[in-house]
């Protein structure tokens, strides 16, 4: 495909691109519990604990409760299952992936001499996958009142007909462009066929009952490399930092259908279309995080971390094609493909998404076992797309604001030991991070898992079950119908560790 790369000069009144929608954001916003085995087998609770290699991407002064050098690695199996509920249309389509979702290792430097307070350092490097983009939905049914026209009309009101016809498609703002393919595939016509025309009427017969298909496939991964060091004073307090580099790379194909038959009229209507988009996100961001963990008494621990924003570089590559069917009574059915074939290159933008603050308790029960608990705090509404000077954000970033809410996160985790055997389990909780509650629900996760100890070597097995609630648009503007999916996910994760 042909690229055009778009750029913008400060100062204009239109985005650097309207393509982006709160749901992107909250692609990063949002965590995932992955990394070792045994910290997917609490549910992710040991902001108290550490001693886990996994255990510093909660609470960064984890590793300087290791008593010895460490490096292990894990393998994860997701599968997904998404049941689609959309106008009383049941359907389900789900997605399995085998990945590598961490590596890491710590490095501890006793301190022997007797009068120094400081028992030790720790360095440590680790490596996540902290999300997992494959994944497949599929929904169908009758809407019995819109249409896709409505996504169409809502861009190309209020644009001269000349900026959708005398322009090149290349050279088109991002809404100019929805207008031209609701223009070319005979969708939406202008009022009055003149260059100076804003206002449009639908191409799609009223009257409802639109049979409707939504697919949407995702590929890609989101991972976060951090870098360790943490100290000890006197075993009692431990403190600890990372610094955090994050990769993206996110694919997402959506194809959406629509057909009607509605009684033809005198003058052509649409009676099939499928609209295509496919969008490719890349980037990098950084983020940096704190921690301390002290040991009340030999049994019991409290910890308290923090997390900063992540500022995320990002980069969007879009496409989109149209097709569309009409037909007028008594006449033959006539074709129209829109495909510009051109994948349009936006300027690099800034998201930033929003701290965290975890408070933790723990209490150990000698060699026996544990009990730990995590509290987390996040703003979503905090999320933010920068340049703040780019209209289009400003309008993007308020309204974030003003659906976004803070959420909370409990993550419990126990776990007993009988001689060289594990047992694990956990349970994590998260609020929704919207206001009404239903564009993205509450989370809830159940976990269990096993370990066995051979000395030098050790091996855990974790399964973890999270099932979430959705109802997000189709699309965001215009025509915004959506279905309720219910997401299933079904994680078996699999970890080496060795002491080094």
């Amino acid at each position: 495909m042909k690229k055009i790369f778009f750029l913008f000069i400060a100062g204009l009144s239109v985005s650097v691109s309207h393509s982006q929608e709160v749901s992107d954001a909250m692609r990063y916003a949002q965590d995932n519990i992955t990394g070792t085995a045994r910290f997917r087998a609490m549910s992710g609770a040991f902001g108290a604990v550490g001693g886990d290699l996994s255990s510093l991407t909660v609470n960064p002064a984890g590793s300087a409760i290791f008593l010895n050098n460490q490096a292990g690695v894990t393998f994860s199996n997701q599968s997904k299952k998404n049941n689609s509920n959309y106008f009383g249309t049941q359907t389900s389509d789900n997605e399995n992936s085998f990945i590598l979702n961490q590596a890491g290792a710590v490095f501890v430097f006793h301190d022997r001499n007797p009068n120094n307070n400081w028992k030790k350092i720790a360095i440590g490097a680790t490596y996540e996958n902290t999300n997992n983009f494959d994944n497949n939905i599929f929904s169908a049914g009758t809407n019995p009142r819109n249409s896709i026209d409505k996504y169409f009309l809502a861009y190309a009101n209020g644009i001269p007909l000349g900026d959708i016809t005398n322009i090149n498609y290349g050279d088109q703002f991002y809404d100019e462009q929805q207008a031209f393919f609701g223009y070319n595939g005979k969708v939406i016509y202008p009022v009055t066929p003149n260059n100076s025309n804003t206002l449009y009427t639908s191409g799609v017969p009223s009257g409802g009952n639109y049979n409707q298909k939504n697919e949407v496939y995702t590929s890609g991964y989101n991972s976060k490399a951090s870098f360790n060091i943490s100290t000890s004073y006197k075993d009692r307090l431990y403190i600890g930092a990372n610094l955090n580099v994050h990769v993206t790379d996110f694919r997402r194909s959506s194809s959406f259908y629509e057909s009607n038959r509605n009684a033809l009229q005198p003058v052509e209507t649409i009676s099939d279309l499928r609209f295509n988009n496919n969008q490719y996100t890349y980037g990098n961001g950084f983020s940096f995080q704190l921690g301390a963990i002290a040991k009340v008494t030999e049994s019991f621990r409290l910890g308290f971390a923090y997390e900063s924003n992540t500022w995320y570089e990002l980069n969007d590559e879009i496409s989109q094609s149209l097709y569309t069917t009409r037909q007028a009574a008594g006449g033959p059915e006539k074709y129209e493909s829109v495909n510009p074939n051109v994948v349009n290159v936006y300027k690099p933008y800034t998201l930033q998404t929003p701290g965290k603050v975890t408070f933790s308790g723990a209490y150990v029960f000698g060699k026996s076992g544990l009990i730990s608990i995590d509290y987390a705090i996040k703003d979503y509404g905090n999320t933010k797309y920068k340049p703040k000077s780019d209209q289009g954000f400003r309008g993007l970033n308020n309204e974030m604001s003003n659906t976004l809410t803070s959420a909370a996160e409990l993550r419990i985790g126990a776990e007993y030991k009988i001689k060289q055997l594990s047992l694990r389990g956990g349970y994590r909780y998260e609020g929704s991070p919207y206001k009404n509650k239903t564009t993205i629900g509450d989370l809830n996760s159940y976990s269990g898992g096993l370990g066995y100890n051979f000395g030098s070597t050790k091996v855990d097995l974790a399964y973890s079950y999270l099932e979430r609630k959705t109802n997000q648009g189709f699309f965001a503007t215009g025509f915004t119908d959506g279905a309720n999916i219910t997401s299933k996910l079904n994680n078996v994760s699999l970890t080496l560790l060795f002491e080094l």
